[in-house]
């Protein structure tokens, strides 16, 4: 399979991940978690298979950042699934894909870059996106849901992995499939002590239907999927990665129009075309300014 195919497989099921959470009858701390551990451990096998071997070295010079890294993906995750719980799966991946913003808000202070004109713009016409979508009434409100606290939650999801593409950058010598490999190891290991300490992991109630979507996401979305993305990437330029990526918010708004009957209105179309356009135009520019050869971040 050509690396472009292979990137569109990968974001066509990162693009069905929130249909799978909402059928999961267990807490968003817990999905999180089983997710961290069934896709480490599929990429575990998969490195074994492919005979790749880490340095040790750069491992431990990078320990405290992939914990923290690991840790924020962890924490990511269950705020991107309680999104899924409060919002429709719309709202939250357009809110989720924040996360650029944040970066760009950030990177000033954190990496001492210039906030262009460009740049100011991009922000701000992403807020005025996020204003059109957080519309009272708008996309199928219903009183089971709280769109408002949905689409917050998705905010600090991107929040939290704004964060993780910022520790990236200060992480040296390793690959992209190794860095992924230990945050997710990381993130189980960071999950464990808080969901014990909840008394959230306790799986006596759970049912078949929730065990095969959770095996899915595991190793579908999470394992083969982040698998495919790294062999995909090694064939692609950043610029064909960058706009590719865009299938995933536009096929989770597709895919939960067809299996859930979600939908956005007008005015919430347009506040999410207005926050990926600027966010597609943010990651343009740090596309210009990244060292050549660098691995991007994956999402979600």
């Amino acid at each position: 399979m050509k690396g472009n195919m292979k990137l569109i497989l990968t974001m066509l099921i990162f693009g069905s991940i929130g249909v799978f959470v909402k059928k999961i009858d267990l807490s968003s701390s817990e999905i999180a978690f089983l997710r961290g551990v069934i896709g480490s451990l599929f990429l575990l096998i998969a490195s074994f298979l492919v005979k790749h071997k880490p340095s040790y070295q750069a491992l431990k010079e990078n320990a405290l950042l992939l914990l923290l890294s690991g840790a924020a993906i962890g924490l990511n995750w269950i705020f991107l699934f309680e999104s899924y719980h409060y919002t429709t799966i719309s709202n939250a991946t357009i809110s989720y894909y924040f996360a650029p913003i944040f970066v760009m808000i950030l990177a000033p202070w954190i990496l001492k870059e210039k906030l262009t004109s460009v740049k100011v713009i991009c922000i701000a016409t992403a807020m005025i996106g996020l204003f059109l979508i957080v519309n009272p009434g708008a996309g199928g409100n219903s009183g089971s849901q709280n769109h408002t606290l949905g689409i917050a939650y998705g905010l600090i999801a991107a929040a939290f992995y704004a964060s993780v593409v910022l520790i990236n950058k200060f992480i040296k010598n390793l690959s992209g499939f190794e860095i992924t490999l230990v945050q997710l190891m990381a993130a189980a290991l960071v999950l464990l002590p808080y969901i014990l300490w909840q008394g959230n992991l306790h799986f006596a109630g759970i049912n078949s239907t929730s065990i095969i979507y959770i095996l899915i996401l595991g190793i579908v979305h999470t394992g083969f999927a982040y698998f495919l993305y790294f062999t995909s990437i090694q064939e692609l330029k950043g610029q064909t990665i960058a706009v590719l990526s865009y299938i995933d918010p536009i096929s989770a708004v597709i895919i939960a129009a067809i299996f859930l009957n979600e939908g956005m209105t007008l005015i919430q179309m347009i506040g999410g075309v207005l926050v990926l356009g600027s966010t597609f135009l943010s990651e343009k520019l740090e596309l210009k300014v990244s060292k050549k050869g660098q691995t991007p971040t994956i999402s979600p």
